[in-house]
């Protein structure tokens, strides 16, 4: 059981002890800070709240909405939603700011409050502490009885998203229609199983080659909810088996994405921004942004394409703030995280599925053709769960010390090189767990790589 404060959120498993998980009174804790916070802000009483599809999902939406009303805010509730319809509700009705209630890629047990400004952006680290300083101190004033709060629901919310990325100038309607894709969506039994088919019919394609598997809304997730390639066999074989165009798996927040090729291999979440950062270059020239533990290949692209490449922090707070510092035409982070910034500042599945399929159509590409063009980088991803009271400073201080003649990186964690190759080692924002990525050209050496700092770490441990 955990209850993880960070620059993603108020993160926490459901069920045990206030303070060490997200207990009701934590919820209830977290939601006043943040919307004693909001008033401070501004005059603006108005707040977005949004879910995904957990089974904890309505229990913490009814505790927040109540708990914000009772502050004297006005709730306007989208009810289950993806994390970008929800950042971007919160500028369709000039909001004061938002919370989507979802642990992401966590499993079933974990649930989160991930706080957004009045930009719909997720707030900053300095803004995080002021809300984490009133929760502490438990300084805030609830309205007397002629002030409270009222609560409103949009039901209009995901199709104003919608509309806004059919509507978007690299999206080609004709294109995708004439292609005729055909389709299988893992859904993950969360809110991408309706966001992404009505994206998908809006987008021209047929309702007939749509076929969603692990449809059913109810958080019981058919697998773990991360879109890594050892729970994606399912999906792989729903292709094969459908003889489909496409695979496409979203995380249970729609803010993750990758694909399936038609032959049932898949593209690499890592090639996922990568893929569209090359469709968009080709049409607008710029820069381009990604988090220190995404592939290289985005680098080699952006330079392709003209432009000049920046690495940030992992964090999608960080990747927004570098891509703003660098004028970045498109950004994101390698786990499948795509960020258009003149539709939105933050990771969005579904602009990225339809700009995706509009690069296909035009040039005219199966998925295997398209990833086939792409420089081939091998990426281990891996983590080791940390006990309650490790010394990660001392971790990263031996295995610093132990590679001190090799280039290193401390900007976020530790990143060693060695030659083309490299290692990212880093504390999570959402798990109790330190994450272990390396990349190189071949597959056994990214491992390997990864295998000895794992090892150093359990020898410093």
């Amino acid at each position: 059981m955990a209850l993880i404060k960070s620059i993603s959120g108020i993160r926490g498993t459901i069920g045990g002890k206030p303070g060490e998980t997200l207990s009701p009174l934590d919820v209830v804790r977290f939601s006043a800070a943040f919307g004693t916070w909001l008033i401070k802000q501004s005059d603006n009483k108005k707040v977005i709240i949004g879910r995904d599809g957990r089974i904890s999902g309505e229990m913490v939406q009814r505790l927040v909405v109540s708990t914000l009303n009772a502050l004297g805010l006005d709730v306007i509730d989208v009810g289950l939603s993806t994390t970008p319809t929800v950042e971007m509700a919160v500028t369709f009705n000039q909001a004061a700011g938002g919370i989507i209630l979802t642990a992401s890629h966590n499993p079933k047990e974990w649930n989160a409050l991930k706080l957004l400004n009045h930009k719909g952006e997720f707030i900053s680290g300095a803004d995080g502490a002021a809300v984490l300083k009133i929760a502490s101190n438990d300084d805030y004033i609830f309205a007397s009885v002629d002030k409270l709060g009222t609560y409103s629901f949009n039901e209009t919310a995901l199709q104003e998203h919608i509309n806004a990325i059919v509507n978007y100038p690299l999206v080609n309607l004709d294109a995708i229609k004439k292609r005729k894709f055909k389709v299988v969506v893992d859904a993950i039994n969360s809110s991408g199983a309706f966001a992404v088919p009505n994206l998908l019919k809006a987008l021209g394609l047929s309702a007939k080659d749509i076929i969603v598997i692990n449809s059913e809304v109810n958080g019981k997730f058919a697998h773990n909810p991360e879109p890594l390639p050892q729970h994606l066999t399912e999906l792989c074989n729903e292709v094969n088996k459908h003889k489909a165009d496409i695979g496409i798996a979203v995380d249970p927040d729609v803010d993750r994405l990758c694909f399936v090729c038609e032959d049932g291999t898949l593209f690499g979440e890592e090639y996922t921004l990568v893929a569209v950062a090359d469709y968009i270059l080709q049409h607008k020239k710029g820069n381009t942004v990604s988090n220190m533990s995404s592939t290289r290949a985005l680098k080699d692209i952006t330079i392709k394409n003209g432009g000049e490449y920046f690495s940030s922090a992992v964090g999608e707070v960080n990747v927004v703030n570098k891509m703003k510092e660098v004028n970045a035409v498109i950004g994101g982070e390698g786990n499948g995280g795509i960020i258009v910034p003149d539709l939105h500042y933050g990771r969005d599945a579904l602009i990225g599925i339809a700009l995706f399929l509009s690069q296909l159509a035009l040039e005219k590409k199966s998925v295997r053709q398209l990833r086939n063009a792409y420089p081939d980088y091998f990426m281990s991803k891996n983590k080791i769960e940390l006990e309650n009271g490790v010394d990660i400073n001392k971790i990263f201080l031996g295995i610093q010390t132990k590679y001190k003649n090799n280039p290193v990186n401390t900007d976020d964690g530790l990143k060693i090189e060695f030659d083309n190759d490299w290692v990212h080692l880093r504390t999570s924002n959402t798990e109790p767990i330190i994450r272990i990525y390396a990349e190189s050209n071949f597959d056994t050496t990214a491992n390997n790589i990864a295998k000895q700092i794992m090892k150093d770490i359990k020898e410093v441990m």
